[in-house]
């Protein structure tokens, strides 16, 4: 198939136009070639679309079982290969759901294909082996799911007010809400205090029953908390809302209640001012309403904008980049400066397996121009260049969980507390199982690294642990290596504190916010990434269709078919275990090393997971621990370390902490 040779949809314009004139592939292979040399005689040039032959080192590649089950799990995704012909699919039939049922069919039986025809004509452009395994077994049924568990249990329960706010806390990126406090006024933003004293006023708390002392108040008692994502996206607003997405940059404020659950209060939507960015931003406020109303759907769809905030920043930032990236560089060092037989590489080698071969094929299909992230979330053609900007607000330090709580005023330290510090929403599913892990990793790296390194000394002259703290600080993560927070790694309190921390990162962190993705995203409407067109304002075509219909004016407005069949097909593959996944707390060989003491240091480590996993059950168990649950009742455990035997059952189980980045 000369499709193989294509790398995006204008280079398959280019065959087709070709093929019509019938032009021999080699010419069109040429072509596209052409089109893809860079100027810059450094610049690599791009893989074929499906070639897998990507260069990793021999040691960092898949193993047989991992790359046959990424393969299985990949044949559920040739969304690229197929675009073309699955745009021109749906657009002569169905480009629109039109209502919460046919999303729901997608589940239940797929989509059904608009005829014999249509699939002879597809097959005739596509691999047959592949067409086949989207229409499945039935022959008429297109791209079934399995059902998320967001919507298992109950079908509308995902639309609470309650099940918006828990999931800050329990769903797929609970690492961003943080404490309301003093705003700082920057060129785009009013402080928070001040735009809702103005805006929000208190009649309206009263109109909707809410418990609320005045605003100053409940700041001070630590009631107020707040998701932003706001300045963050400014930036971007002009560029992106300049192509077919249209959104908003958003804050969500919440109230703590006396349950322990979060309570959305406002809203607010802004976009730049149209007479220039030094205008600042025009923002619109927007409050809870009762559903079934056209204010209940206008709230519902605030709701949607401020989930299509967080689903991309989700995807770019605290997963691809604060987890998949920024581990690369420690690998590569440790791979470079610490040989096989050093304590160190010992330690950290089995937190970096298949971690460059994940991230050279994201490379090459997910975080590529053209890719998959680019088709199916907001920012499309400006999300690497995102993704590297805010890189400059990455602090190594900052990613001990500890650091980041107090960082984002979750917590307060208090030596009389557990881990040393007080949770300011106490039922906070994340941070309460993370603090445990972070705890038994803490322990485990403190012992094991006090039986190399006995005193500071012994740091200072290990001449390759030396040389690996210099690479990564200078070439690693070089755009970083005159910042002051590094670790001068001339302690012990140094090196335990950073292996840690990496550690933690690439087992619980990335676990956190990896493999909740199909259990909440893979409904599209409880995580849309992409919104299609602005608020609807009263007088308008778009305000009276919400009227008749608000299911189909909320469809229209959030991501559209063909996206959401790429966007789901593709976290159902990063939702997955693997078959030969290893946990936290397992090694691949219980002979990794001949010393007595670290192999009991690391099975104490592992009998200390096993009673985090009996106290995790305890909790989601517990009615009183609203949080851990929720209205579409999915417990919280993304961070069961998982140390049980069954647990090489692989799949969308939704639990589990392996050592690495592995997908």
């Amino acid at each position: 198939m000369h499709a193989l040779f294509l790398v995006d949809p204008w280079s398959i314009l280019i065959l087709e136009e070709e093929e019509r004139a019938e032009n021999p592939p080699k010419k069109v292979r040429k072509i596209v070639s052409n089109h893809l040399k860079s100027s810059n005689p450094k610049s690599e040039s791009r893989l074929p679309l499906l070639s897998l032959d990507i260069y990793v080192p021999r040691d960092e590649r898949f193993g047989h079982v991992k790359f046959s089950d990424f393969l299985a799990y990949a044949l559920k995704s040739i969304a690229q290969v197929l675009l073309p012909e699955i745009s021109s699919l749906f657009d002569k039939t169905i480009n629109e759901f039109d209502s919460f049922e046919d999303v729901f069919d997608l589940y239940n039986g797929g989509i059904k294909l608009p005829g014999k025809a249509t699939v002879s004509k597809v097959r005739n452009r596509v691999p047959w082996e592949l067409l086949k395994e989207l229409v499945r077994n039935d022959g008429e049924r297109f791209l079934k799911f399995p059902i998320p568990e967001v919507i298992k249990e109950d079908k509308s329960a995902w639309r609470t007010d309650e099940e918006f706010a828990r999931e800050m806390l329990a769903g797929v990126n609970p690492v961003i809400i943080s404490r309301l406090r003093d705003s700082p006024l920057t060129k785009y933003s009013t402080p928070i205090h001040d735009m809702l004293q103005f805006k929000f006023k208190y009649e309206i708390i009263i109109k909707h029953n809410l418990v609320f002392p005045p605003f100053q108040q409940a700041m001070e008692s630590n009631r107020l908390f707040i998701l932003d994502h706001h300045d963050a996206l400014m930036v971007y607003l002009r560029k992106i809302n300049s192509t077919n997405t249209k959104m908003y940059a958003t804050r969500t404020i919440l109230f703590l209640q006396d349950d322990g659950t979060l309570k959305p209060l406002a809203i607010e939507l802004s976009l730049l001012h149209p007479q220039g960015d030094h205008r600042g931003a025009v923002s619109r406020v927007f409050t809870p309403a009762e559903d079934g109303t056209v204010e209940g759907t206008i709230w519902q769809l605030a709701k949607a904008y401020v989930a299509v905030n967080d689903s991309g920043y989700h995807q770019l930032i605290s997963h691809w980049l604060n987890t998949h990236a920024v581990i690369e560089p420690f690998i590569i060092a440790t791979n470079r400066q610490l040989s096989v037989l050093h304590p160190i590489h010992k330690l950290l080698q089995p937190h970096f397996r298949d971690t460059m071969n994940i991230n050279a094929l994201a490379r090459q299909i997910l975080i590529n121009a053209g890719g998959m992230l680019e088709i199916t979330v907001f920012p499309a053609r400006y999300s690497m260049e995102m993704s590297a900007v805010l890189y400059k607000n990455w602090v190594f330090t900052e990613q001990s969980l500890p650091a980041d709580l107090i960082k984002r005023g979750i917590a307060v330290p208090d030596e009389t507390k557990p881990h040393g510090l007080k949770l300011l929403i106490e039922d906070y599913p994340y941070a309460v199982d993370g603090l445990e892990i972070w705890s038994a990793i803490e322990t485990w790296v403190q012992e094991y690294c006090d039986f190399y390194y006995p005193t500071d000394e012994s740091i200072q002259k290990d001449e390759e642990l030396q040389s690996w703290w210099l690479e990564l600080r200078n070439e690693g993560h070089g755009d970083k290596r005159d910042e002051p927070w590094w670790p001068e790694m001339q302690t012990r309190d140094d090196l335990k504190q950073t292996c840690t921390i990496i550690i933690w990162v690439a087992s619980a962190l990335h676990a956190a916010v990896n493999f909740g993705q199909y259990p909440y995203a893979g409904f599209l409407p409880n995580r849309p990434t992409i919104s299609r067109r602005f608020m609807p304002e009263p007088g308008t075509p778009e305000y009276s269709e919400l009227e008749q219909d608000p299911e189909l004016g909320y469809l229209k407005t959030i991501t559209a078919q063909l996206q959401t069949l790429l966007g789901v097909s593709l976290i159902e593959i990063l939702s997955r275990h693997s078959t030969d996944e290893i946990y936290l707390g397992q090694r691949e060989s219980d002979e990794w090393t001949c010393d007595d003491e670290p192999l009991a240091a690391f099975k104490r480590f592992g009998e200390r997971l096993k009673g985090i996993e009996k106290r995790i059950t305890e909790m989601n168990e517990n009615p009183k621990l609203k949080n851990r649950v929720g209205p579409v009742k999915v417990p919280y455990t993304l961070l069961f370390p998982n140390t049980s035997d069954y647990s090489r059952e692989g799949g969308l189980t939704g639990k589990g902490v392996p050592n690495s980045i592995s997908i």
